[in-house]
Formats: structure tokens, sequence, C-alpha cells
């Protein structure tokens, strides 16, 4: 979710993990463990087709710790604005653990679960969600498919169901559960000879199809689907990006969420088709 809600930030956890941690490595047991991270700035914070960022830049970044053994732990950040209330510092954290494995020739499976998280703002908008991920090499190509499944969380209810209460602000039915499911598919590949990367995604969700306690949903009408096509260009350690992004949420299907659902600049749709630049960066 926002995503936070599909997708968090520490900036001094982050810098941390990446000074601290890789001494600790080093002094108990020197090659187990591989620090990384990535920093990037984009023109919109889109998770799973939905924007976070008020159609507004973001600054984000995340680190990551993996033990030779396959286990890893990590965070992800970034700023938030519109779409529902979060308060606090108007940031997502979420922070990460799993186990990845190769279970047959250039084949990995990733099971872990992502903590979304809100600080400074209410505790019940934070949720859990467990994923699977398998993941290979299809020629000169790379392909994902993956299931995260949120059981559930009262960050997930709707807690809103008439037309007073989406006025008034004041939900009718608070602290009501529901669950998430997204299934998703990444594929990329590179062009030979050239430092381009073709990307494309897909995904479904299905879900909450109200405003939960945050004035959000992971699922906003429901159910739908969200999609991108994009490259990726390496310019020495710094790798541009560009991106086509949309779902099938129309007008009609999301009446019904606003004024949350839409950009408090001019009340457009927070859904609808974009294109994202980005500009990032890992070390």
């Amino acid at each position: 979710m926002n995503f936070r809600l599909f997708a968090g930030v520490a900036g001094l956890a982050a810098a941390f993990a990446a000074t601290a941690t890789p001494a600790i490595a080093q002094e108990e047991a020197p090659g187990e463990f591989t620090v990384a991270g990535t920093v990037a700035l984009v023109t919109d914070y889109r998770f799973r087709g939905v924007s976070q960022s008020d159609k507004e830049l973001a600054v984000q970044g995340g680190v990551s710790v993996t033990h030779a053994s396959g286990f890893y732990v990590g965070t992800w950040a970034s700023n938030l604005s519109g779409w529902g209330t979060f308060g606090g510092s108007n940031t997502e954290l979420d922070i990460y653990g799993g186990f990845a494995t190769e279970v047959t020739s250039g084949v990995t499976l990733d099971a872990g679960l992502t903590w979304y998280m809100y600080p400074g703002g209410s505790d019940i908008t934070d949720f859990a969600e467990p994923y699977v991920k398998l993941s290979g090499e299809v020629g000169p190509g790379k392909l994902l498919v993956g299931v995260a499944y949120a059981p559930k969380q009262e960050a997930l209810g709707r807690w809103y169901l008439s037309a007073d209460s989406y006025a008034t602000g004041i939900p009718d039915a608070p602290g009501a559960k529901s669950d998430n499911l997204y299934i998703w598919g990444d594929a990329s590949a590179s062009i030979p000879t050239t430092p381009v990367t073709l990307k494309a995604h897909v995904g479904y969700s299905n879900g909450n199809s109200g405003l939960g306690p945050n004035g959000t949903s992971v699922a906003p009408t429901g159910s739908y689907v969200d999609w991108m096509l994009g490259a990726d260009v390496a310019v020495g350690p710094v790798t541009l990006g560009v991106a086509y992004i949309d779902t099938d949420i129309t007008k009609s299907e999301s009446a019904y969420l606003k004024p949350n659902f839409a950009s408090s600049k001019n009340g457009s749709q927070i859904s609808g088709s974009t294109v994202v630049f980005s500009l990032s960066a890992g070390f």
C-alpha cells in the first residue's frame, strides 16, 4: 500500500545500517554479509498504479543486508502527500525481511514479509503483508511472478460505508478489518551492446472497496488491474528511467471515494495514466 498502503523512510537508520553493519559483518564473519542500497528521485510515487505523492515529486531510498545463507532484512522509504491523511511526518517506512534461495538452476524462490509503517501517524494505519516471489531468466530476459497476501487487519478494513460518513469524515464501521491480495508479474530485458533495459509490469489487486482508518485503501475499488511499460538507461553509477503507468480504474468507479481519491490541486484522478521519470543510484 501506500503503498505504502504495495511499497518507507529512515534516513538515519539507513545511514547507520550502511556504515555500521559492514564493520560488524567483517568483524564477526568476513564476506558473509552484503549491504546494498539505493536512492531515487521520481516525478510521482505510484504504488500499484495509484499516486501516493499527490502526483508530485518524491524522494525515496532504501538499504538491505543479505546473509550468504539467503536471509535478508531491509528498509525503504518515501515521502507521501494526498490520498487520505496518514499524519505524523507524511512518510512511508517499509521494513521487510525474508529468505531467498535457488530452487533449481537459474530459478530463485523468495519468501518474506513487509511491514508498512507511517511514522508519527496512527498505529492502526500500519499493516503487514507476507509475499512469495519466483524469478528466473528466460533467454535474454528476466521474469518474476509474485503473490502478496495481507491477512485481515484494521488498516485494510472498510470503515466508511455511507455517504454521510464520507461527507463528515466520521467512520460508521470503526474497527472493521479486511484482507488484501496482490498478484503480479514483472519482465525485463537488456538491449545488447546498449545501456538500455526494457521493463514491464502487470498486477491485480483484490481487497477493501472503500476507505480505511487512514482514508485510503490498498485496493480502492475492490479489485483492479495496474500495469507499466518502461525503460532504464544506465549512465555510469546513475540510472535514468521512464515508465508509462496506468490502471483500469475508471472515474465513475472511483467517484464515491472523492475527495480522498483525487488530486488535492485540481481533483483529477490519481490512478489515471501517467508517465513517470526517475533518477536513481545504487551503492
